[in-house]
């Protein structure tokens, strides 16, 4: 079964900005894998996996890593996975950075598992509602970003920027009449998905409208390429 995220369908509130960030994560795929040879991906945090199906069709051997995983692909706190150092050809994190706290642990771990020649994909919020798992605690700007990962051995060498400033306060209130109108009885879901469908709309014209260097610099999501470096400050 397609993960939502992968193929989300329409009427879902967030589905244009998950069709965005699956698409980034395709060409980030492409470019991290670009020939399908043999190759292992581990993902940091995967949770359901939504975006195994890009990898493992480039022929990669896809790992997935959580806290509820069972070893050695297990993630506790405080501890290296019991995988070889520079084990994965390419690294993956998608949606997970924001709720972690310890970022030079994670990211530690990120380095030491990927070779030397290979890539980090890596997706987390700038702009974003509070969602906690268990709890959420930052947000970037896309200087912010990739200067905590270059001050951690990452240096980017590609940038999705997805869904833009007006964009994105139009996908904040599809959230919210969505949860309200589903509350409604009868007819409640199908006003809920009508409602998010016109919201899409008006988000992908808001998006053909905004100048490239506003969503840059203000971008809901951010999905980056990189690949190790020498940590500078």
């Amino acid at each position: 079964m397609t993960s939502p995220r992968l193929a989300p369908p329409f009427w879902l509130h967030d589905a244009y900005t998950l069709k965005l960030l699956a698409r980034a994560v395709a060409q980030a795929a492409a470019a991290a894998l670009p020939a399908a040879t043999p190759a292992r991906v581990i993902d940091l945090g995967a949770g359901e996996a939504p975006y195994r199906r890009l990898f493992e069709a480039r022929g990669a051997e896809y790992l997935a890593c959580d806290i509820d995983a069972a070893p050695p692909l297990r993630i506790v706190p405080g501890q290296p996975l019991a995988l070889a150092d520079g084990s994965a050809n390419a690294v993956l994190s998608f949606q997970v950075l924001e709720h972690v706290w310890d970022l030079d642990a994670y990211l530690g771990e990120a380095r030491r598992l990927l070779a030397d020649d290979g890539s980090l994909v890596l997706s987390t919020h700038g702009t974003w509602l509070y969602h906690p798992h268990p709890t959420d605690w930052r947000r970037w700007t896309r200087d912010g970003l990739l200067r905590e990962l270059r001050c951690r051995g990452f240096e980017a060498t590609r940038v999705w920027a997805l869904v833009g400033p007006r964009a994105w306060t139009t996908q904040f209130r599809a959230s919210g009449f969505a949860r309200v109108l589903a509350a409604l009885p009868l007819l409640g879901g199908l006003l809920a998905a009508l409602c998010s469908s016109l919201m899409h709309l008006r988000m992908h014209l808001e998006d053909a409208l905004t100048p490239a260097t506003w969503i840059d610099g203000n971008a809901a999501v951010y999905v980056v390429l990189a690949r190790k470096c020498t940590p500078t400050p």
